[in-house]
């Protein structure tokens, strides 16, 4: 893809994140903090606890905080990145979730589905990272 199409894109993809962002600090401002044991573990061990949506949410926003702590570097595309990185591993730990506990064959199948694409994903956001340094 030319570089031309791609800044648009990128653009893009910032403005949603930045609005995930303020999405979640207003949410964190209104609400108690939270109590489920499983917000303190790591992100990446999130879909080994409980069942059900009170984790698919704490994962979802354990995201969000993790890409409000990341500093930015002022490089749009490394920052682009490593946000959507964060992004893709919320979605990779959702879908995992539905696999081991969700009902419906037709959700597994499109979670199968995600796992595969944002492996893929993350692999590609790793390697373009592994050149920036």
């Amino acid at each position: 893809m030319k570089r031309a199409k791609l800044v648009p894109l990128h653009a893009l993809c910032l403005v949603a994140l930045t609005a995930l962002w303020g999405v979640s600090a207003s949410a964190q401002a209104q609400s108690p903090p939270a109590t489920n044991p499983s917000v303190s573990t790591p992100m990446g061990d999130m879909h080994k606890g409980g069942a059900g949506v009170a984790d698919m949410k704490a994962s979802m926003m354990m995201g969000m905080e993790e890409m409000q702590r990341m500093p930015m570097t002022g490089n749009t595309d490394k920052d682009f990145a490593m946000m959507m990185k964060i992004h893709h591993q919320q979605a990779l730990n959702m879908a995992e979730m539905e696999l081991k506990n969700g009902k419906s064959p037709e959700m597994k199948a499109m979670a199968k589905q995600i796992i595969a694409a944002q492996k893929k994903e993350i692999a590609q956001f790793d390697n373009w990272l592994a050149k920036q340094k």
